[in-house]
This record gives C-alpha cells, sequence and structure tokens, in this order.
C-alpha cells in the first residue's frame, strides 16, 4: 500500500475528516529501531497523530509531539513538517524493565509524572516564535491524551482513531469546525451560511454527533488492514463529503555520513587515535534514528585531511 494522508469536508462545513496510513515510510523508520512491540505500538500511534495535526498548521514548520515520562519510557517524540516529512524515536530507562505488555501509563506515567508537550516550530528563518504547550499525561491512550489536549488547551473538539505495528502506522481525525457563517474557517474552507444558534447550528452538531457515532465503529483491525480510501467509504458513504488535499507521507532524517564526519573532526585528531588505539573501527548511531554510521583508519585520517569533505571523502580541486 502506498503512504497516504487524505482531508475532507463534510458537506455542510461541520467537521474536517483526516485520515493518513502509513507503511513503507513507517518501516524505513523503524529499520535502525528495533524497540518491543508495546512501544512500537505507542511511538506509530503519536507519529499518525502528528502527520495529521502538522497539515493544520499555516506556516512552514514543524510539529513536535513528545511523551515525556517517569517510568521505563523517558521519551517518545516524533516531528513532522508541514511538507509531511517526519522521523520519530524514543529514549528507554533501561529496555530490560520494559513489560511485554506495557501500556502508555505504565511504561510514561508509572509515578504520575508523566506529561504530554505539543510544540509548533515555525523554523528558523520566521518571524514567528515557536508555541509550546505542556501539560498532564491524562488518557489511557495516545488517542485520549491528545483529545484532552485539544479540548483543554485549543478548545477544539476533536476525535482520534490510532492503531499501530511494526509495519503500519494509521489514523483517523474528525474535528468539528466552529458554528459560524459567511466566514472561512482556519482550513481556508467556507462555512455554510447561519449562525452559531438556530437550525443551521442544531444540523451541524446532529452531523457531528453522528459522524461521531460512524467512526466509533472502527475496529484497531480495520485501521491496520484497509487503505485510507475504504475506511473512509466504510465510514462515511451515506455522508457528503469534499475531497480537500491527497498528499504522500515520508519518512526523514536529516542525519548523513557528511554530519558524522564533521562531528567526530570535531573531537580532534588525538581522541580519534584514542579511540582507533582500541578498536579497528569508529561506531557512530544517529541519536534519532538509529542509522549506523562506521569509519575506519582510512577514514578517520581522511577526515583531517584539506582535501577531502567531512565525509572522508577526498575532493577535486
Amino acid at each position: 500500500m502506498t503512504d497516504t494522508f487524505k482531508k475532507y469536508l463534510m458537506g455542510d462545513s461541520s467537521a474536517r475528516i483526516q485520515a493518513v496510513r502509513l507503511d513503507a515510510s513507517w518501516q524505513t523508520g523503524l529499520a535502525h529501531q528495533p524497540y518491543p512491540a508495546c512501544i512500537s505500538r505507542l511511538l506509530g500511534e503519536l507519529t499518525a497523530a502528528a502527520v495529521l495535526l502538522a497539515t493544520n498548521i499555516k506556516f512552514e514548520g514543524s510539529v513536535v509531539l513528545q511523551l515525556q515520562g517517569d517510568g521505563p519510557v523517558s521519551l517518545i517524540v516524533v516531528e513532522c513538517t508541514s511538507d509531511l516529512t517526519f522521523r520519530a524515536t524514543v529514549n528507554l530507562r533501561d529496555p530490560d524493565l520494559v513489560p511485554a505488555e506495557g501500556s502508555l501509563q505504565t511504561l510514561l506515567n508509572t509515578y504520575d509524572h508523566g506529561r504530554f508537550t505539543v510544540l509548533l516550530d515555525p523554523g528558523r528563518d520566521s518571524d514567528m516564535a515557536p508555541y509550546q504547550g505542556i501539560v498532564p499525561m491524562e488518557g489511557e491512550t495516545v488517542a485520549e491524551v491528545l483529545e484532552a489536549y485539544m479540548r483543554n488547551s485549543e478548545q477544539l473538539d476533536t476525535r482520534l482513531w490510532l492503531a499501530a505495528n511494526d509495519k503500519t502506522a494509521s489514523g483517523l481525525l474528525l474535528q468539528r469546525l466552529p458554528d459560524v457563517g459567511g466566514i472561512a474557517t482556519n482550513d481556508g474552507e467556507q462555512a455554510a451560511p447561519g449562525t452559531t444558534d438556530g437550525p443551521v447550528a442544531e444540523s451541524k452538531a446532529e452531523s457531528w454527533n453522528r459522524i461521531t457515532q460512524l467512526a466509533a465503529t472502527l475496529s484497531t483491525a480495520e485501521l491496520l488492514e484497509a487503505d485510507t480510501d475504504t475506511v473512509i467509504r466504510r465510514l462515511f458513504w451515506q455522508e457528503t463529503l469534499l475531497e480537500l488535499e491527497s498528499r504522500q507521507p515520508a519518512w526523514h532524517c536529516p542525519c548523513s555520513r557528511a554530519r558524522v564526519g564533521a562531528m567526530l573532526r570535531m573531537l580532534g585528531r588525538e581522541e580519534i587515535e584514542s579511540l582507533l588505539s582500541e578498536r579497528e573501527t569508529v561506531h557512530v548511531s544517529c541519536n534519532f534514528c538509529g542509522k549506523p554510521y562506521e569509519f575506519d583508519a582510512v577514514d578517520c585520517a581522511g577526515l583531517f585531511l584539506d582535501n577531502v569533505d567531512d565525509s572522508g571523502s577526498r575532493t577535486l580541486h
């Protein structure tokens, strides 16, 4: 299946509906991060949620979702940019302490000190200031934590269904839009004429209740096995939907051999030679995605020559 994100608007402008499925990109992200199944599930659910939320930011930047824990897992963090490239990772205090059937609360909120953080980062080139929201980890699932955050911090009525394993990360988001007429919503969609009360508002409330009840029938197995078109068709085949956009998310971590080479060169020749005296090669793994890099004695020597780049490759003049 192809990695896909799709966004729809209800015909009466009562809500937006978004769906995402990550297959190849998710498997790429886990290629160098062999986590226990319960952790891959939490990381995948948070990743699907980050992609769903990143499509609604109105600047060229990124959304960072972070679960900071006091249990066997110290940190789960996902970053998704406005062009839907993402990366994700987990920090463990001790892999041996991770239970086989660990849940969000047992893994991250053992002593009730867990925190959920949302960071909106407009990037270095923007005049906008970053936004950060930090709340207690309320909820038994990633979806419930996010719903509580959106409801209490953003005053947005939002429902989420998330599922993940080591092959797929998938999610469905419903978000109720303001009951106001004649103005555009923050997606740029034009709301239907009406006011905040009366028949129009009542009709929109009924639409919201109806689609949330329909979405509540969605099973974890369906989210993991069906593509986004199938999920939307099964749930909302009787609804009038306007498809707003369709995009393809992709895994991307900016680590590279050149960057690792630059880091090694900053350690200095003496430190690198000391490392090589103890082993044949220097092994370095990306702190974020876990991708391994290997430099032997020849590679390391090349880092300190004037006519090589940071990866140890000789350049021509």
